[in-house]
């Protein structure tokens, strides 16, 4: 049997998935405190999450991580796949970078010393969509 990735997407995915899935892994018992500096750094950013209490917002991050974070470490889950779920994840993450103030610099895309752990997500952006396209393009070769 196939598995529906290419040895080349190893890496990357080993190195995202295992970040990712960390990160969700370390937010799943988040006391109060942490899980409200999370919601209320979220809510600034996407308005529609100030309805969601603030156990429940980090609740659901932790498993959207945990989820996409095995999704990249399974080779069961397709690249294309693995990589929709990445991209969307890490423009999520960019758009609370371009969106909070006090991230980029005046007039710029730069990121201040504050904006720097947001910023470089754009890493995970463009292998989400490094894996969107080679999946879209794989069958063509």
């Amino acid at each position: 049997m196939r598995l529906p990735i290419e040895l080349r997407h190893v890496a990357p995915r080993l190195a995202t998935g295992a970040f990712i899935l960390n990160s969700g892994l370390s937010k799943r018992g988040a006391d109060e405190e942490t899980a409200a500096q999370l919601h209320g750094m979220a809510k600034n950013t996407y308005p529609f999450l100030e309805k969601v209490p603030a156990s429940t917002s980090a609740r659901l991050l932790s498993t959207w991580e945990i989820a996409l974070g095995a999704a990249l470490l399974l080779p069961v889950v397709p690249t294309a796949v693995a990589g929709a779920g990445l991209a969307a994840f890490s423009s999520a993450l960019l758009g609370m970078y371009l969106r909070t103030p006090g991230m980029r610099e005046e007039g710029s895309l730069r990121p201040t010393q504050q904006g720097i752990p947001l910023a470089k997500d754009v890493w995970m952006l463009g292998i989400g969509i490094g894996f969107v396209v080679d999946g879209m393009t794989r069958d063509r070769r």
